[in-house]
């Protein structure tokens, strides 16, 4: 009885010291995943700092260091790439944009001269194309400043008034269009803290998307958690077009005039104020959804 015993004692400390080695193994995990994330959100390339001796451990704290190492170089590389891209188009549309501007004044004068009717017709088409190249570089230009300036003045801003200011601005424009814009927002003002400059650009750029792909409706619903949905009917689109419409560039077919950036822009400015803006397409109707 009395070997038992002792048998028991041993293997009950045995337990305990498991258990507590255990614990202790938890907690240094626990650790090093909170250091893990703190690493994540700051530019810094100190170690992992690990409270344990345990070789398995210390083992994964170097692995998740190689790791992070190599997001960081990673990241650096794509923001310097990002910011030679945007400095690229940026001298690109300012080394364009004077003889541009020439060339449409020369076509000014040309319009002047006595020339045949097909020669007038050719012209007009020269013009119209210049006139459209002439905006894309605009659209680039301003494009390229807008990704690489640091947001404006924040303040708190009514989500209502500045949807019925934009509406209100671009009534004209979408009556031209057959479009009857309805509108469904709360009756309590949902406010949040913004640049209103972006806002207002963001807006603008929806509503102004609406006008090019709407088959002649739009919808505009707020909701007070901040989520402003726009809604229109787009024949021209399908799921695949309407997911890429925020990217840069991208048109389709129906947009020939378009250049491929108000969508692009808008998105850009709602990440820069923390929010998210999405496009998708379903039963006939493109739908962008801008969450603030």
């Amino acid at each position: 009885m009395k070997v038992l015993y002792i048998v028991c004692m041993i293997l009950g400390m045995m337990v305990m010291l498991l258990a507590a080695r255990l614990i202790f193994l938890h907690r240094a995990v626990d650790g090093l995943c909170r250091e893990f994330e703190e690493r994540l959100r700051q530019d810094t390339n100190g170690g992992l700092r690990v409270s344990t001796s345990d070789r398995y451990v210390r083992r994964l704290a170097a692995q998740m260091d190689v790791q992070v190492r190599n997001l960081r170089r990673q990241e650096l590389r794509y923001r310097q790439g990002n910011q030679e891209l945007q400095t690229a188009i940026t001298n690109m549309s300012h080394d364009l944009r004077t003889p541009l501007t020439a060339i449409c004044g020369y076509l000014e004068l040309l319009k002047r001269e006595e020339m045949s009717k097909t020669a007038r017709e050719y012209l007009l088409i020269v013009e119209n194309r210049a006139a459209a190249l002439k905006e894309l570089m605009e659209e680039l230009f301003r494009y390229s400043v807008i990704a690489a300036e640091d947001s404006g003045r924040e303040a708190e801003i009514s989500l209502n008034a500045a949807l019925e200011e934009c509406i209100a601005g671009y009534y004209g424009a979408l009556k031209e269009k057959g479009i009857e814009p309805r509108i469904q927002m709360p009756e309590e003002p949902v406010k949040r803290i913004l640049d209103g400059r972006a806002l207002a650009r963001v807006l603008s750029n929806i509503v102004s998307n609406a006008a090019k792909y709407s088959d002649g409706d739009l919808a505009v619903t707020l909701y007070e958690n901040g989520e402003i949905v726009f809604k229109n009917h787009a024949s021209g689109l399908d799921g695949l077009q309407a997911e890429h419409l925020s990217e840069r560039f991208y048109t389709v077919r129906s947009g020939r005039e378009a250049t491929g950036l108000g969508l692009s822009i808008a998105k850009t400015l709602t990440e820069e104020m923390k929010g998210t803006l999405r496009t998708d397409y379903a039963e006939g109707c493109l739908r962008v959804t801008v969450k603030l």
